[in-house]
C-alpha cells in the first residue's frame, strides 16, 4: 500500500454520557469514510470521558462497545484507534482497542499515567508497546501523555511504525506544547502522525482541539480548530521512504552510545 487515508475524529466528550459518544462516533466514522479514510483516530477515553466517580461501573460497556466497532470496522473497510476504560480490578486501564476491517488488531494500555491530574490513583498503567499489523501496514499508539515521552515513539519507530496514532484529552494551556511534541515526533522518527484531541470543558479542564495530521518533514497536513469536526488528510508512505533516503537519520543512529 503506497497511501493511507486518514482522519482525526475531533469531538466534546461528555464525561458519563456513554450513548451519547458513541452516537457522535457512529456518525463521525461514517462521515470520515465518505471522505475516503481507511484510519480513523478517535480521542482518548472517547465514549466516557474522565468520570472518575463512576469509570470502574462504566468500564462495564467496553467489552459491548468494542463489538459494535468492529462491525463498523467491518462495514466501512477502516482501522479504528481510540481509548476506553478496560476493566482491571480495582483500578482500571486507559485502553487502545485497534480494530482493523472486523478483527481486533491490537491492545495498547496508556503506560505513562498523568500523576497531576491523579490518574495514577484511578488507572493502572500498561507494560508494553504496541506496534500493530494491520490492512494498512504497521501502525504504532501511544496516548497523551505519552507524546512527552520521546523513548517510546522511537521504539516505535524503530520497530517499523510507518504511522503513529494519538488518541489524546490535551487541556489548555498547553496549546504550544501539544504542537510543538506532535511535530516533533513526526520529524525525529520521519513518519505520518495522527494526533486527535477531544474538545471543549471536561470538568474543570478546558480541551482545545487542534487535532493534527502531520507528515515525516513535520508539515501540518490537517489541523483542526477549537471545535467539533473531522479532519482528513492522504499519508504518501512512498514519500515517507524517499525522505527516509534522502537523510538517513536511521543509518546513522548509534544507540550503543545512549
Amino acid at each position: 500500500m503506497d497511501s493511507i487515508r486518514a482522519a482525526a475524529i475531533q469531538f466534546h466528550v461528555t464525561q458519563g454520557a456513554v450513548d451519547a459518544n458513541l452516537a457522535q462516533v457512529r456518525e463521525a466514522l461514517r462521515r470520515g469514510a465518505a471522505q475516503g479514510a481507511n484510519l480513523a483516530v478517535l480521542p482518548e477515553m472517547w465514549s466516557t470521558g474522565f468520570a472518575y466517580k463512576n469509570l470502574n461501573e462504566l468500564a462495564q460497556r467496553t467489552a459491548g462497545i468494542v463489538d459494535e466497532l468492529l462491525a463498523l470496522s467491518r462495514e466501512l473497510n477502516l482501522v479504528i484507534v481510540g481509548s476506553m476504560p478496560e476493566p482491571g480490578g480495582d483500578k482500571v486501564f486507559n485502553t487502545v482497542f485497534l480494530v482493523d476491517n472486523g478483527t481486533l488488531a491490537g491492545v495498547y494500555r496508556k503506560i505513562h499515567l498523568f500523576s497531576l491530574l491523579g490518574e495514577d490513583r484511578a488507572f493502572s498503567g500498561g507494560d508494553r508497546w504496541l506496534l500493530a499489523e494491520t490492512s494498512l501496514g504497521p501502525v504504532g499508539v501511544i496516548v497523551c501523555y505519552d507524546l512527552r515521552f520521546p523513548e517510546l515513539s522511537r521504539r516505535l519507530a524503530v520497530e517499523g511504525a510507518r504511522v503513529i496514532c494519538i488518541p489524546a484529552q490535551w487541556p489548555r494551556p498547553r496549546e504550544e506544547h501539544w504542537r510543538t511534541l506532535v511535530r516533533a515526533r513526526a520529524i525525529e522518527n520521519q513518519l505520518f502522525v495522527v494526533a486527535c484531541n477531544a474538545c471543549g470543558p471536561s470538568g474543570k479542564l478546558n480541551l482545545f482541539g487542534m487535532s493534527m495530521i502531520v507528515d515525516p518533514q513535520g508539515e501540518v497536513l490537517a489541523e483542526a480548530g477549537d471545535g467539533e469536526g473531522e479532519i482528513v488528510a492522504s499519508l504518501d508512505l512512498q514519500a515517507m521512504a524517499d525522505w527516509r533516503a534522502r537523510i538517513p537519520c536511521f543509518n546513522d543512529r548509534r544507540p550503543e552510545l545512549y
